[in-house]
């Protein structure tokens, strides 16, 4: 049977078809150490299908030296991880899985919204540490979302699921993407297109929603921060180096901004120590897609094109390269 590697543990469910036909290997980070460079060459040296998560480094080199290997089926969307050039020059076959986390994406920046805005890290703290011993009213004072500027960075489909999810709370919404949306997206999420800077200006939050590339990395730098106002909360659920964490941990020392949330780090899994000493901060160990139904989805995705590729269908499904 043909081997697919898998870079970690994945939900059962959305691999019981390809555990049919495959000979699935499964390696977990945590029993054998992180999957490097070293170690997903040699877990991809005989595998004839790969299935990686973004944290995952698939190179040139890992593409190279996998004489074997026919198709990277990546669980998640973002492919910033992935060499897709040499990809293409070693005729390896690219997917990803799109749609399906979209919802689990946009509610979880919303919950980092609510979390940053009303203080909640530090009102669980209050109560689990006894302080609470009478209402007060003073005591954490958050901000209202009603009225409320939302600027969105990347008006994809998370970027739209996050401004519906707005729209809810009564917030006004504007974005910034590289090329302007479809007008009937603009007028049925009541989305105006601003420019960058006029979106820095404007917005009361901000909420990333954009993919890593040479122009978004480290889009929120220092000038970023200054254009914001003082009273703004940054939500980051795309891509850690978007931001600039030096700059981020400055902004928030010299109040330029109010607060973060962040479910993603520049370099993740390590943590800026200046984040983690701020209490206007929310940080998250990456859990954007984080719900059974979305992450047994992406196992499915991810199965379904390797199927595809060995069953050499014209059109594979979700293919990015």
């Amino acid at each position: 049977m043909p081997k697919v590697a898998v870079t970690r543990p994945l939900p059962e469910a959305g691999l019981v078809a390809l555990r049919e036909a495959f000979e699935v290997e499964i390696y977990d980070p945590v029993e054998q150490g992180e999957a490097d460079e070293d170690r997903l060459i040699e877990l991809a040296r005989d595998a004839e299908a790969l299935i990686p998560t973004v944290a995952d480094p698939i190179t040139e080199k890992v593409l190279a030296t996998s004489s074997h290997l026919r198709i990277v089926a990546q669980f998640g969307v973002g492919t910033d991880n992935i060499d897709l050039e040499a990809a293409r020059q070693h005729d390896i076959i690219v997917t990803n899985t799109p749609d399906v986390l979209t919802d689990a994406t946009a509610d979880f920046a919303f919950a980092l919204l609510l979390s940053v805005g009303r203080h909640l890290p530090q009102a669980q703290e209050v109560v689990r540490t006894g302080r609470f011993v009478r209402w007060e009213t003073q005591m954490l004072l958050g901000v209202e979302l009603r009225g409320k500027t939302l600027g969105i960075v990347g008006f994809g489909r998370i970027g739209r699921a996050m401004a519906r999810r707005a729209l809810g709370f009564g917030m006004n919404v504007i974005y910034h993407n590289r090329h302007r949306a479809n007008p009937t997206h603009e007028r049925t999420l009541g989305a105006r297109y601003v420019s960058f800077e006029g979106l820095l200006a404007e917005s009361d939050v901000i909420s990333l929603h954009c993919a890593l590339n040479e122009d978004s990395r480290h889009l929120f730098d220092a000038a970023a921060f200054e254009q914001m106002k003082p009273s703004a909360l940054l939500i980051n659920t795309a891509r850690g180096p978007v931001v600039d964490e030096n700059a981020l941990v400055e902004a928030l020392a010299q109040n330029q901004i109010a607060g973060a949330g962040l479910d993603v780090f520049e370099q993740e899994p390590k943590v800026h120590p200046g984040l983690l000493k701020q209490s206007r901060v929310v940080v998250a160990p990456h859990l954007g897609s984080a719900t059974t139904e979305a992450r047994t989805a992406m196992a499915r995705m991810a199965s379904e094109a390797v199927l595809a590729a060995f069953d050499e269908v014209p059109k594979i499904p979700y293919r990015v390269a």
